[in-house]
């Protein structure tokens, strides 16, 4: 392997992708982003610039484009992948599902086809605790059934891993799938974090703007579920700690360490946390208040789900290292940091 790897991130001005980003370049890795900043801005970049002294290649486009996306596999010389770039709202997804479904399908299967006409065979794709649905036991395992999903943006993760393994067995392709759970918090600069364009479907965001009076209160969706205080249960973990992960699964690729050419990691802090939890957590760590609301509950949520993470401690050598009170602390030092740059 040369000394220094390009690495193509997809979806890189998002907010797990920048993130990311960030560790390769930190890893001494080049970067080169694709993103359509649909739900992005490309500020971004220049806040990447200054945590890292550098800033990664950019190009704005949308990967169900075919020939831009040829043009630029044509121009860039890529080693491995890394791919983010999918709609993400539960939510959402329900509502308009063909949506999701084109999105985040086409779009994969485009990227593939132009990974396997350069012979790039190292791919890290972002996948989600959402394929084992509302699972029978938890914690939940990699060899949890793959149940239907509760919702068509958890489909299609199920579907993009299904259509990534059928793709090893035909080819070089080397490929690991991270099922992660729920990333909150910030980097620890306040430089970047988690900006949805819009009204965010994230639980963190709408804390904090509650919390900071964006809107008026959160919503808590459902306080009816088996759980101990009836709000629905999250494995929460920090989106440096999911960074660092995919880091991780890249060297594991690219240093042909896998055991197999299509691998599965949970990545997760293995404790479940509940709706309540983080608000009450939020509102100790930061000293401020959260005004919220009980509505219904939503369409697609489940009750409860977190992870074991046994098999990406001992078999992929990550673990997480920050707790749920560093995620708030770090979300709300974001928040305010938004606040400071007048960014609404």
């Amino acid at each position: 392997m040369k000394n220094k790897p390009v690495i193509l991130v997809t979806g890189g001005t998002g907010y797990i992708g920048s993130h990311t980003v960030v560790d390769l370049l930190e890893n001494n890795f080049d970067v080169e982003i694709i993103d359509d900043l649909s739900n992005s801005k490309e500020s971004v970049l220049d806040a990447i610039e200054q945590i890292c002294g550098k800033k990664p290649g950019f190009t704005q486009l949308d990967l169900r484009n075919e020939l831009e996306l040829e043009k630029f596999f044509a121009e860039k010389k890529i080693d491995a992948v890394i791919h983010f770039a999918a709609s993400k709202a539960v939510g959402e997804s329900v509502n308009i599902p063909l949506k999701y479904y084109k999105n985040n399908l086409l779009s994969l299967i485009n990227l593939m086809e132009q990974m396997k006409s350069r012979s790039i065979s190292n791919l890290v794709f972002s996948s989600s605790c959402t394929v084992y649905g509302q699972p029978e036991e938890l914690p939940v395992t990699e060899t949890a059934p793959i149940l239907k999903a509760l919702s068509p943006y958890g489909n299609t993760k199920r579907v993009g891993e299904e259509i990534i393994e059928d793709a090893t067995l035909s080819s070089d392709l080397h490929c690991i799938s991270l099922r992660y759970f729920n990333p909150i918090g910030a980097h620890p600069s306040a430089l970047i974090g988690e900006l949805p364009l819009g009204s965010p479907n994230n639980l963190a965001p709408l804390v904090t703007q509650a919390a900071i009076g964006k809107r008026e209160t959160l919503s808590v969706y459902g306080n009816d579920y088996p759980t101990p205080d009836g709000t629905c249960i999250r494995d929460y973990i920090h989106v440096c700690d999911l960074a660092s992960a995919h880091v991780i699964a890249l060297k594991r690729l690219l240093y042909k360490e896998s055991d197999s050419q299509y691998e599965v990691f949970n990545i997760g802090t293995g404790k479940g946390s509940s709706v309540m939890d983080i608000i009450n957590t939020f509102e100790e760590v930061n000293r401020v208040q959260v005004p919220y609301k009980v509505i219904g509950r939503r369409a697609g949520d489940i009750t409860s789900v977190f992870a074991d993470t046994k098999k990406a401690n001992e078999v992929l050598g990550w673990k997480a290292t920050r707790d749920l009170k560093e995620m708030l602390e770090s979300a709300w030092n974001w928040e305010l940091q938004l606040k400071k740059n007048k960014v609404s």
